[in-house]
C-alpha cells in the first residue's frame, strides 16, 4: 500500500492508482473509488451477489458526509431496500465535506435521518467511541445476514487536519479543531481498555511501538522499491488491441 502511495512498481496498481485505488479482493475490500458516494452502488451490488449466491455475507460501503447529497447515495439506499439485501451504508460524518459544513450542505440536520425514507433503520453513533460503532456494526450485520434488509449508520467524528495537503482549514476555529483533537477514539479506547483490566499501560505502549515499528518497516520496504519503468509509460493506460485479446 505503501509503494503504491510512492508511486513503485510494487504498489496495488503498480504505482499508478495512488490513494484512491486501494484496494484487497483476496480480503473482501472491493476497492476505494475516487468519485464521491461511488462506492455505494458497488456495494449493493456486492449485497446483490451475496444474497443470489447465498454466501452469508454482508457487504460494507463507508462515505463521508458530502456524499449523502449524491444520487448515488438515495439510488443505493432505495433499491438495497426495496430487494432488501445485507448492506451496512456507513457514514463517516466528519463533519465537513472539503471545505463545506455539513449544516450548510444538508436539509437534514442528521444523515442518518434520511434512513426513513428507505424503509431502512438509521442509527446515529459517537464515531469516536469504539465500543459503540462496534455494537452498531454487529447489529446492522446480523440484521443484513438475516434478511432483514440494510442498515444506515452515521458515525458523528471528525478530522483535525484538513481535506487534503493544500487545505489550509480557514472555515474553521482553532479551538473546535482542539476540542475534538482531546476526543481521538485512539486514546479513548486505550484508556477504557487499562480501567477495564484488558490491559496495563505497559502493554498498551508496547502495542504502540509494535505498530510504529511495523509502519517504519513498511515505508521502507515501500521506499526501496523500484519505480516504474520509463519503457512501461503507457502500460496499463489504452486497453489491447481486439486482434491482440484474440
Amino acid at each position: 500500500m505503501f509503494a503504491e502511495f510512492l508511486g513503485r512498481e510494487s504498489g496495488y496498481c503498480k504505482g499508478r492508482g495512488g490513494s484512491m485505488h486501494i484496494a484487497d479482493p483476496a480480503k473482501g475490500n472491493l476497492g476505494a473509488n475516487g468519485i464521491v458516494g461511488g462506492g455505494l452502488p458497488i456495494a449493493v451490488g456486492a449485497a446483490l451477489s451475496a444474497k443470489k449466491q447465498r454466501t452469508g455475507a454482508v457487504a460494507v460501503a463507508f462515505f463521508g458526509d458530502g456524499a449523502n447529497n449524491e444520487g448515488a447515495f438515495h439510488e443505493a439506499l432505495n433499491l438495497a431496500s426495496i430487494w432488501k439485501l445485507p448492506v451496512v451504508f456507513v457514514c463517516e460524518n466528519n463533519q465537513y465535506a472539503m471545505s463545506m459544513a455539513m449544516v450548510r450542505a444538508s436539509a437534514v440536520a442528521n444523515v442518518a435521518d434520511r434512513a426513513a425514507a428507505y424503509a431502512m433503520p438509521g442509527v446515529i453513533v459517537d464515531g469516536n467511541d469504539f465500543a459503540a460503532v462496534a455494537e452498531a456494526a454487529f447489529e446492522a450485520t446480523d440484521r443484513g445476514r438475516g434478511g432483514e434488509g440494510p442498515t444506515l449508520i452515521e458515525a458523528k467524528t471528525y478530522r483535525t487536519r484538513g481535506h487534503s495537503r493544500s487545505d489550509r482549514n480557514r472555515y474553521r476555529s482553532r479551538d473546535e479543531i482542539e476540542a475534538w483533537k482531546a476526543r481521538d477514539p485512539i486514546a479513548r479506547f486505550e484508556k477504557e481498555i487499562v480501567a477495564l483490566g484488558l490491559a496495563t499501560e505497559t502493554q498498551v505502549a508496547s502495542i504502540a511501538a509494535a505498530v510504529e515499528k511495523e509502519m517504519a518497516e513498511a515505508v521502507a520496504e515501500a521506499s526501496a522499491s523500484p519505480w516504474p519503468a520509463v519503457t512501461d509509460l503507457a502500460r496499463d493506460v489504452y486497453s489491447p488491441a481486439e486482434g491482440a485479446r484474440r
